[in-house]
């Protein structure tokens, strides 16, 4: 009746439930580290794209008819080297100069919008307050989706389709040369890219972004997005304002 290997058994299995007990403290220990690690990267990285776009479009106000001339292939090379950032997002050093070309180029590319705004009456304000409207939506959007409990995962292909329609409205607006049309599509896109905000910030935090290259340029894209969306609408009421 006396089983000999229980001592022996009994130690074993405590010792195990307290190995598990402990492998799970220390997991959930690591969770929240790697994700504040992951978001520390991810933010500094997006603030040097700001920068390096900003650089982009400081210089490229110098030479706003050169650029002009040459907008749709800055367009092309813009798109050429969004999608090489993708392919090389693993690859240390060459992401980073991939990322920040990629954010220089999008500077220069604005530069034409940021000259016809400048040179309105109270450009320099148009700008200054887009740009204060953005920073805003952006850290206040940040901030709900780092601390909601909901889930907002669900918008992706709605928000998807969303910016297929407004590639299309912005591409037969081209043609068509409508303000309403081009307003219209300023208003609907300042409202996708404040979903997107939220989308993408919540997507880091659920592990739904591999590197932190790769979170930082769609965060990027949709602080730009919306910059230039809420600088289209502020222009256009103040041009109607005149």
């Amino acid at each position: 009746m006396y089983n000999r290997d229980y001592l022996s058994n009994n130690n074993n299995s405590s010792y195990s439930r307290e190995n598990e007990a402990y492998s799970s403290s220390y997991e959930q220990t690591q969770a929240p580290a790697n994700l504040v690690a992951f978001l520390k990267s991810t933010y500094q990285l997006f603030a040097s794209s700001l920068l390096a776009a900003t650089a982009g479009a400081y210089i490229g106000l110098d030479m706003v008819s050169t650029i002009s001339s040459w907008y749709w292939g800055l367009v092309i090379l813009e798109f050429a080297l969004l999608f090489g950032l993708y392919a090389v997002k693993d690859k240390p050093g060459i992401n980073l100069a991939v990322l920040f070309a990629f954010t220089f180029v999008s500077g220069l590319t604005i530069t034409p919008l940021l000259s016809s705004v400048f040179g309105m009456p109270g450009g320099a304000a148009i700008v200054a307050q887009a740009f204060l409207m953005t920073s805003i939506a952006f850290g206040g959007i940040s901030t709900f989706a780092l601390t909601t409990t909901k889930d907002y995962s669900g918008m992706g292909k709605m928000l998807m389709i969303a910016v297929i329609i407004l590639i299309v409205g912005s591409i037969s607006n081209i043609f068509i040369g409508s303000p309403i049309l081009q307003l219209g599509i300023a208003m609907i896109g300042a409202l996708v890219f404040s979903a997107f905000i939220l989308y993408d910030t919540q997507q880091i935090v659920q592990g739904g972004f591999s590197t932190p290259i790769e979170a930082a340029i769609a965060l990027y894209l949709d602080f730009f997005n919306l910059f230039v969306s809420l600088l289209q609408i502020l222009a256009a009421f103040n041009s109607n304002d005149d």
